[in-house]
């Protein structure tokens, strides 16, 4: 079944968000569109240094949330993937590979915009609207 979600997750064109929130609990949502599903248990992406990096440094809990539309609201398909950053590298291999896979997809000026190199693991999986029927059912 986690086959089923990481082709989910890292198929594109796909609308997917990653909610935040500093020491305070003042929450930021911000989409991107370098997340990358590894393993079942794994997230791998890139972040700028924005406000986004700056929450995850003092909080390392988030929220991926990614969705498709469909003809009604009742047929939008997605999942809520709640995570906790276990690495953040702002130097080094991971950070390179990134830099990398970026420029060739999105561009050298996106590339030059990545700051670190960060992992999470995935602690929940949620459907995008819970009913009570599983998130294997809400893609």
């Amino acid at each position: 079944m986690f086959e089923k979600l990481m082709d989910y997750f890292n198929k594109q064109p796909r609308v997917g968000t990653l909610s935040t929130a500093d020491a305070n609990g003042k929450v930021n949502s911000a989409y991107f569109g370098s997340p990358r599903m590894v393993d079942e248990k794994t997230i791998f992406m890139g972040l700028g240094n924005n406000r986004t990096f700056a929450n995850l440094q003092a909080n390392p809990r988030a929220v991926f949330m990614v969705m498709e539309p469909g003809k009604t609201m009742m047929d939008w398909k997605g999942v809520r993937i709640y995570v906790k950053m276990t690495e953040c590298k702002t130097s080094g291999g991971k950070l390179d590979q990134m830099k990398a896979v970026v420029a060739k997809h999105a561009g050298e000026g996106a590339a030059k915009m990545m700051h670190a190199a960060v992992t999470f693991k995935i602690e929940e999986i949620r459907p995008l609207a819970d009913f009570g029927q599983g998130w294997e059912k809400s893609i």
